[in-house]
């Protein structure tokens, strides 16, 4: 018998777009609008339908409903709450945004993307006071794993953080509409 060689360290280096648009909106009403948009995961409900035994199409309506926008928060920490007693004044909140029925057909061909998914985003004011939302291109961090079915998905959850920000009232940045939407 044959033994296959593995190596024990793999090294990919990637190219990141971090995009962050300008809201035009105050702190507050953006971040309420965002949690809005992109309610939190509703874990009873998948508690329930884990135990229950349901099939995955009905963890797939649960989403459906559970994310009306395509995401759903999965955790979120006040940055500016935990960071107070250092005397900083910014208002900023993480999240962990995302949606585990499409994270999962990128998980059937390689469990490591859930590195990058759930995406993580941050509401935050610059320096000046303008409330910026802020995160990494989606499918630039998924094509990384060199896995054409995961990168498509990547590309897919570009399009949608792009219709999440039309929804939104936000700038969207060309890098995450496709080429030939662009010309239209």
């Amino acid at each position: 018998m044959t033994a296959i060689k593995t190596h024990p360290v793999q090294d990919v280096a990637r190219e990141v777009h971090r995009l962050t648009v300008d809201t035009g909106m105050p702190f507050a009403a953006f971040r309420e609008s965002y949690e809005r948009a992109v309610p939190p995961l509703d874990m009873a409900e998948y508690e329930r339908l884990r135990h229950s035994g349901s099939d995955w199409d009905a963890v797939l309506r649960a989403a459906g409903e559970n994310a009306p926008h395509g995401f759903m928060i999965f955790w979120s920490l006040d940055n500016t709450a935990i960071m107070q007693g250092s005397g900083d004044r910014w208002h900023s909140v993480q999240y962990l945004m995302g949606n585990h029925t499409i994270a999962q057909r990128m998980f059937h061909h390689d469990p490591g993307v859930l590195l990058y998914a759930p995406l993580r985003t941050t509401i935050y004011e610059d320096a000046r006071g303008v409330t910026r939302f802020a995160f990494d291109q989606p499918s630039a961090q998924f094509a990384s794993f060199g896995d054409p079915e995961i990168a498509a998905v990547g590309v897919e959850l570009d399009r949608k953080v792009a219709a999440l920000l039309d929804y939104l009232g936000v700038p969207v940045p060309e890098r995450l509409v496709p080429a030939d939407a662009r010309t239209r």
